[in-house]
């Protein structure tokens, strides 16, 4: 359950961060090849939708591999003295 939550929360989080370089991508392509402004609202509507799709995609199993190693990576490293101990 836990992995399907922070799957979903990754997909949610990589939505919104793709769409938002997908703007910045479609400003860049804007200014790079000179696109006049009727040309604009494409550039927009087919980066934009690509980006978050791409984002989603890779927030959700970014978080969902991280769930999922979360049981066998230790937070803290204990000392060599209490080991032996």
């Amino acid at each position: 359950m836990k992995i399907a939550l922070f799957a979903l929360l990754g997909s949610i989080l990589g939505a919104l961060g793709g769409a938002a370089l997908g703007i910045i991508a479609g400003i860049g392509w804007m200014e790079i090849f000179k696109t006049d402004n009727s040309e604009a609202s494409l550039v927009f509507v087919t980066f934009m939708p690509v980006g978050a799709a791409l984002g989603a995609a890779g927030g959700a199993l970014l978080f969902g591999v991280m769930a999922a190693r979360d049981a066998v990576i230790p937070i803290a490293r204990e000392s060599a003295r209490r080991r032996h101990r």
